[in-house]
């Protein structure tokens, strides 16, 4: 094991703040994606007319 161990109430405490901290980059990923995606179609409407 580590230098550090954690008891069980600080490993749930160490989980919850990652997720957190993952989703809201994920959540910038989608909204970006989506974007691009709207931006994609509005050009190949433009192109097509």
């Amino acid at each position: 094991m580590g230098k550090y161990q954690l008891d069980t109430k600080s490993q749930v405490a160490v989980t919850k703040f990652h997720e957190k901290k993952t989703s809201s980059k994920f959540d910038k990923k989608q909204q970006l994606e989506k974007i691009r995606t709207e931006y994609l179609k509005k050009k190949q409407k433009q192109t097509d007319n």
